[in-house]
């Protein structure tokens, strides 16, 4: 079952140990207003400065240090891999049975 699978778990622990350590709570809550921030801004037609440029990407490298965002992303990929996986999975028998009705092979759906 995909729910006991480790990479679930894994990502689950990622989460709930981001979500419990209040710096990484608020790296990330900083970024998210910075990103908002910055892209109101370009809407209403004003430019980015190159300060709230430097600001951002200071944000950014503290997040990218962060060992529990760090292992959080990790988990992501591991968690993300295992869904493509699955989707391949179930993707693969539907496909076959839409080539052979194409082919003029097999029943007719």
């Amino acid at each position: 079952m995909v729910a006991e699978h480790p990479a679930v778990a894994k990502y689950k622990a990622a989460q709930k140990a981001v979500s419990d350590d209040p710096e990484a709570g608020r790296l990330l809550g900083d970024f998210e207003k910075q990103i908002e921030t910055l892209a109101r801004q370009e809407q209403s037609g004003m430019p980015v400065t190159d300060a709230q440029r430097r600001q951002l990407e200071g944000l950014q490298s503290r997040i990218i240090s962060h060992i529990k965002i760090k292992n959080l992303n990790l988990a992501q990929v591991d968690f993300i891999d295992l869904l493509r996986k699955i989707n391949q999975t179930i993707q693969r028998p539907l496909n076959e049975t839409a080539g052979a009705a194409k082919a003029g092979v097999g029943p007719r759906i």
